[in-house]
């Protein structure tokens, strides 16, 4: 059979997942925290005709003669730039200016995600919209992180010193140094922990989960844990959140571009056909 007929099919195969990445980043324009991803492709192994020679006294050298087999899907690319900001004046909507992740724990497992929608549940403790917990520090009496991860929570219980008898939470607030401080009826704040966040050595090598959620991978690295504010990552921006970072122009345009290539590939599957028919019909 001819080469150009398989490698057209690859051709329309590799534009539809073209299309389906581009898609997938137009329905997720109004998302927030979404990461767009970008479909990178290579050829694939070439058939060798006749293999490079070198030169000798009789003769120079010869290049090799190769014909191409098709394409393949090499790869799909995260962008990580930062995505618009949109003021919402909730006290628990967070946005990470720079780089880092929030870090959230769900049914045991350690996800993180760039989409800072946050609300405190009947517990008191702050979650995502799919009950995720969001993780962050308790801190010392001088205010550092200490220990290991704990959820995010209003409860005060454990302050030391403790709170006053009868005094009553009566506000709180989220810093842009990821603190939460509760304001209480005395007039006095205390801080009640200190949000988490992770940075990774290949952010592009995360895996993406659903939900606006990212797992690590063996390609990502470990996470770098760390506070707002500290090494590589961001500060946090209070009352507003990171929109999609999708550029709907851009992203028409390698529709079209993607159209255009299955388009093309279909052509190509036609023609060799064609040629196929031709041969068939020599005998005639």
């Amino acid at each position: 059979m001819l080469r150009s007929l398989f490698a057209g099919i690859s051709g329309l195969r590799v534009n539809q997942t073209m299309l389906d990445v581009t898609g997938n980043n137009i329905a997720n324009a109004n998302t927030i925290g979404f990461k767009s991803s970008s479909t990178v492709f290579s050829d694939t192994l070439s058939q060798m005709l006749t293999a490079a020679g070198g030169a000798n006294a009789a003769r120079g050298g010869t290049n090799p003669i190769q014909v191409g087999l098709g394409v393949q899907v090499a790869g799909t690319s995260t962008n990580y730039n930062q995505g618009s900001t949109q003021t919402t004046g909730r006290a628990t909507d967070l946005m990470i200016q720079g780089d880092g992740m929030f870090v959230v724990q769900k049914n045991g497992e350690q996800l993180y995600t760039r989409a800072g929608s946050f609300s405190f549940d009947e517990t008191g403790t702050l979650v995502n919209p799919t009950g995720g917990r969001v993780q962050g520090y308790a801190l010392d009496a001088s205010g550092n992180p200490t220990g290991g991860l704990i959820d995010m929570s209003l409860d005060y219980s454990g302050l030391t010193p403790p709170v006053d008898p009868g005094v009553q939470m009566t506000s709180y607030n989220i810093g842009g140094d990821g603190k939460l401080r509760a304001v209480f009826s005395d007039e006095s704040q205390r801080e009640l922990g200190q949000l988490a966040m992770a940075n990774f050595n290949n952010p592009m090598g995360l895996e993406k989960v659903g939900e606006t959620s990212f797992r690590e991978s063996a390609n990502s690295g470990a996470a770098q844990l760390g506070i707002p504010g500290q090494g590589m990552n961001g500060d946090i921006q209070g009352g507003a959140v990171e929109m999609s970072n999708v550029d709907l122009a851009q992203e028409f345009t390698n529709l079209i571009l993607a159209q255009r290539g299955f388009q093309a590939s279909s052509k190509v599957i036609t023609t060799s056909d064609q040629v196929l028919e031709d041969l068939v019909n020599i005998k005639r």
